[in-house]
This record gives structure tokens, C-alpha cells and sequence, in this order.
């Protein structure tokens, strides 16, 4: 349920009426907007009276809400969110661009990547330091040195970064990296959602290989309803009959998803497809339908890359690859 509040109440009007819903045993979400406050009820909400509620003289509207995601609702929440990570913003009307190696390999690929991604005007370096693998004879990542790695490379080039977690007793060697990522392989995985709840950093939740969009956002709502709402979806595209691309890439999940939420929406163009010639396409298609950020994978040497080579942009290709983009959201502006 969501109370509207009339334009003009004050913040002492809103914590009386805030105090007074919380008496009936509910959790009050307040959203300040630049026009209207919007109360989000979670929890029993049969209780409520509702014609009571609507006729206070400050509740503008009163309305249940009908979808099992609460926080993440955009009726709960009118406004974007906007995700801070140092001097880089996600959503809102800003967009990141998210780019590195599928895995660090080593400090030298690194390091090297970091730098090249940055000079092409990346916000936000990615690197896996454990890497879920369909193969347990596959490279599994360089785990906690791997970490270390992408802190080095971090304090080389100012990047902020991102990279992979799969298990909660592993959360302790994340404490510095700047965005946790939730693979699609554990979008469901309820008790590391919980844990990271827990903690004020940002999240990005990727879509599992065969989830709804309402099922992303009830994962979603796992984080949030812990206490942190920093939250990032991704798209990395789904499984369906098709065998040409690694994935379907579902472009319609952007508008669809910023309908529903209003939780920043970041594509991944890589996993989607699954092959380098096709990634640009994909990534100003994503930015064209209004995504507030992609995510590439960019490798030195892809040829020789130890995981997903075949994905990976070069340097090269991905500088111009950003300058397609940048026009893009120009002529979107």
C-alpha cells in the first residue's frame, strides 16, 4: 500500500503519521520527491483503514500495490535512483560505462586493460576474481589474489571497481571493492542476497539464464528489504531456443524494467551474445532503448584470453566503440 502526501506537509506532519502507521506493526518507506512524499506501508497491510487514511488532511491518495516487489517498486519509489560510487553515477539521467577482462589473469593484463578502458572514457573497471564455470576443469579464477590485482590496478588508474561474488563466506575480501556483482547463476541465491543486504555498498544483480523480470526484482527486493538499496539490475540476456548467440539479448527488459522499478538498468552486451562482432550492435542498441549503463568485456589479447576470448573487444574496439555511444546519447538527449 502507498499513501500519497499532499504538496506542502511538513516533515513533523509526515513523522506523526509515519509514527502512527507504525504502531499497527509496518514498515514505512519515505520517498521525498520534489513535488510529492510517497509512504510506502510494507508488511500487513489489512489493517489499515483506508478510508481513514484517505481522509487525513494531508494524504493526497491512498492505493494498494498489487506486485509482491515492494522497495523496488516505482509506485513505492517515483523517482529514478541514482547510485554514487565515488565520482561516478548510475541512473537518473547518468550513465556508466562498465568495461575489463572477463577475468584477471595477472597484474601486467590488468593493469594494462585498466588503462586502456580509462583513456577510452570507461567509468568503472570489471575483472573476475572468481568465475563460475559450467566446466569444473575450467579456469576458476584467480580468487582473493585476484582481488588484490584489481586494487592494484584500482590505485594505478583511479577506476573504481567491480567484480563477481558466488559465496558468503567469501564477502570478508570484498570490503574495498567498490560494486559487488551477483552472477545470473545466483540471482536466487537467497541467503547471499540477505547478507548483502546487510551492508552499504552497491549491488549488481544480474537476471538469471531463465528468470522472469518479476522474478529479478523480488531478488532484488531480498537486498533491499535487508536494509540496502543500492541496487543495480543487469541484463545479460536469457536462454531460449535459439543457438546462433550465446543468449538472447532482451533489449524490451530496459523500458520494461524502468516501468516497474526504479532501480538503475545496466546491459550486458557480452554475455548476451556471446561474440565480439556483435557486441557493439548490442550495446548502442541497449543505450538507444534507454539503459543507464552497459558493461563490456575488453581483453588485451583476446585470442589468449582464459576465459571468454571470444566476447572480449580489444582496446581498440572498444574506444570505438564509446565514441558510438556518446553519440547515441546525444541524439537521444
Amino acid at each position: 500500500m502507498i499513501a500519497v502526501l499532499k504538496h506542502g506537509t511538513t516533515p513533523d506532519q509526515t513523522q506523526h503519521l509515519v509514527s502512527w502507521l507504525k504502531t499497527m506493526n509496518l514498515d514505512v518507506h519515505i520517498s521525498e520527491g520534489q513535488e510529492i512524499t510517497v509512504l510506502g506501508l510494507i508488511g500487513d497491510t489489512s489493517r489499515v483503514d483506508m478510508d481513514l487514511l484517505k481522509s487525513l488532511e494531508i494524504v493526497e491518495t491512498v492505493k494498494r500495490v498489487s506486485e509482491p516487489f515492494k522497495q523496488a517498486n516505482r509506485k513505492f519509489h517515483p523517482n529514478d535512483t541514482i547510485i554514487e560510487v565515488g565520482d561516478v553515477r548510475i541512473g537518473g539521467g547518468y550513465f556508466a560505462v562498465i568495461a575489463g577482462p572477463c577475468s584477471v589473469e595477472s597484474e601486467e593484463q590488468i593493469i594494462e586493460v585498466a588503462t586502456a578502458v580509462k583513456a577510452s572514457g570507461a567509468h568503472i573497471l570489471r575483472g573476475g576474481a572468481f568465475k563460475p564455470r559450467t566446466s569444473p576443469y575450467a579456469f576458476q579464477g584467480m580468487k582473493g589474489e585476484g582481488i588484490k590485482l584489481l586494487l592494484e590496478a584500482k590505485k594505478s588508474t583511479g577506476l573504481p571497481i567491480i567484480t563477481e561474488i558466488m559465496n558468503i563466506r567469501d564477502l570478508p575480501l570484498f570490503e574495498d571493492v567498490d560494486i559487488i556483482q551477483v552472477g545470473a547463476r545466483n540471482m536466487q541465491n537467497f541467503d547471499l542476497l540477505k547478507e548483502l543486504g546487510k551492508i552499504k555498498k552497491p549491488v549488481l544483480l544480474k537476471r538469471g539464464l531463465a528468470n522472469t523480470l518479476q522474478e529479478l526484482l523480488m531478488s532484488a527486493e531480498y537486498i533491499m528489504s535487508e536494509g540496502n538499496e543500492q541496487v543495480i539490475l543487469c541484463e545479460r540476456g536469457i536462454r531460449t531456443f535459439e543457438t546462433y548467440t550465446r543468449n538472447t539479448l532482451d533489449v524490451s527488459a530496459v523500458c520494461a524494467l524502468h516501468e516497474l522499478s526504479h532501480l538503475p538498468v545496466v546491459v550486458d552486451p557480452s554475455h548476451a551474445t556471446g561474440k565480439a562482432k556483435m557486441v557493439p550492435s548490442m550495446a548502442v542498441a541497449a543505450t538507444a532503448a534507454g539503459a543507464d549503463g552497459i558493461m563490456v568485456e575488453v581483453h588485451n589479447n583476446p585470442a589468449c584470453a582464459l576465459c571468454d576470448g571470444a566476447q572480449s573487444l580489444t582496446p581498440a574496439q572498444f574506444d570505438e566503440l564509446n565514441l558510438r555511444i556518446q553519440k547515441v546519447r546525444e541524439a537521444i538527449a
